[in-house]
């Protein structure tokens, strides 16, 4: 069911909506989660295996973040103006670009596959053969694998966060029945390892997919058959790209600082970029609870942004930044009190357990600051103002690199191990994003004329 976000208590409808998109973005993030620690009982190179082809297919999930953002942007306005018919355009052309996107990037990464772990230098032969292999296998299912994404786009620039959480939890459940059986061999299959594991996410995205096109097809969404057309508009495609690819570019050169991050760890060898890995997954905890306010919140202020509400949306922001912090909070504590048994849980051989709590414990204290960053994106994107976000993550996150490279030359000193350095430059840079976003963002809404006018009507709860 669609929600109306321009009216009604403004804490319960960020939490109507927030909710099923934490679960559904917790259910992606299990979805390596389980990989991990399925292939942590198989050995620490076939984590860093997979870890390593894993930076490519978060590439290309950036990348299909244009037509995801695009949809929920020009969606959710359209719906706050009441322009149904024009949101079911907007969904529909959202979908056919992002199919177009996944099937480019698909084919690239199956093609140069081989290149792309080669960056790595790897010394372990065996560990540079797996990551090649499971690159190309997620790369023959890349239509499901990425185009899912902008399918919970559409649902969700509705105001239906819901449905996107039960299809992918479903597809979560199927992944979970057949991971060991295709990474282990049990019973009638033949154990794969950590192609099983990539053979496994592929059928259970592709089971994503069919259940949203099936929930299409039944009236569940925003495009109504045979009503809607499915032929890209020029205009409105311009449009999507547009609001989309600030936030795709920031969050693809997210990815690729974070590429060049794990190009430099791995000089120190493959456990580190097997803890990276792993601690990436475990600090998606807050990442993930974070984007999920940011989604919702981007959606509850594109719907009131199309009304012309301002008070709301000041509102909106403020509550949602506070709720984000606090969880950020509760993961530092977790973090630093808790790191070994946390990280045991994933690679059960004590280096990496000794070496994961020092990831996790440096990382943590940074989590509060990330969700701050990330909830506060959400409110930009949706005013449509997606080039702030990209501008302070583009400066800020690219600065790791060269501070990266300075404290592993040793020009750098902070007082810690190389690989310690390194992890201490992308939890501080953190720090400086968050706190500048905020700024950021509260200027602008707190002097907006509007805003002030309609101060007093607004209700949080």
């Amino acid at each position: 069911m669609n929600q109306n976000l321009t009216q009604g208590a403004i804490v319960p409808s960020l939490l109507r909506l927030a909710l099923p998109i934490m679960g559904m973005s917790f259910v992606q993030m299990a979805y390596n989660m389980v990989d991990m620690i399925w292939l942590g009982r198989v050995g620490a190179d076939a984590v860093a295996a997979v870890g390593t082809a894993t930076f490519f297919t978060w590439l290309g999930m950036s990348l299909q973040m244009t037509t995801k953002t695009g949809a929920e942007i020009t969606i959710s306005q359209e719906i706050g103006r009441g322009n149904q018919d024009k949101a079911a355009v907007y969904g529909s052309n959202s979908l056919i670009l992002g199919l177009l996107l996944a099937v480019i990037y698909g084919v690239a990464t199956f093609v140069l596959s081989p290149e792309l772990i080669a960056f790595f230098k790897l010394e372990e032969q065996s560990v540079n053969e797996m990551a090649t292999s499971y690159l190309q296998i997620i790369a023959i299912g890349a239509p499901f694998y990425y185009l899912n994404l902008t399918f919970s786009g559409v649902f969700t620039g509705a105001g239906n966060s819901r449905l996107p959480f039960k299809v992918t939890s479903a597809g979560l459940i199927l992944n979970i029945i057949i991971d060991p059986l295709f990474i282990f061999g049990w019973g009638p299959f033949s154990g794969m390892g950590s192609n099983g594991a990539a053979i496994a996410t592929v059928l259970s995205q592709l089971f994503v997919t069919v259940l949203f096109i099936a929930a299409i097809y039944q009236g569940r969404s925003v495009i109504k058959l045979p009503d809607t057309r499915f032929h890209l508009n020029k205009d409105i495609a311009a449009r999507i790209l547009k609001l989309g690819f600030p936030v795709a570019s920031h969050m693809a050169l997210f990815a690729c600082f974070s590429i060049a991050i794990a190009r430099i760890v791995s000089q120190w060898g493959a456990l580190p970029i097997a803890v990276q890995s792993v601690g990436a997954q475990i600090e998606a905890v807050s990442w993930m609870t974070a984007e999920g306010f940011a989604t919702a919140l981007g959606t509850f202020t594109g719907q009131n942004y199309g009304a012309n509400k301002w008070h709301r949306i000041y509102a909106g922001f403020l509550v949602t930044v506070a709720i984000s912090v606090l969880i950020g909070a509760i993961v530092t504590l977790v973090f630093l009190l808790f790191g070994e048994q946390v990280f045991s849980l994933f690679i059960p051989e004590p280096d990496a357990i000794q070496l994961g709590a020092i990831y996790l414990g440096i990382l943590g204290i940074s989590q509060m600051f990330m969700c701050m960053e990330i909830s506060t994106s959400g409110a930009f994107y949706g005013v449509g103002k997606t080039i702030p976000p990209t501008m302070v993550s583009i400066i800020l996150t690219g600065m790791r690199i060269p501070l990266a490279l300075l404290v592993a030359k040793g020009i750098l000193d902070l007082g810690v191990p190389g690989v310690e350095g390194v992890w201490w430059v992308v939890s501080l840079t953190s720090v400086a994003k968050g706190v500048l976003l905020f700024g950021w963002f509260y200027w602008f809404i707190y002097h907006h004329p509007e805003r002030k006018a309609g101060h007093l009507e607004a209700k949080l709860a």
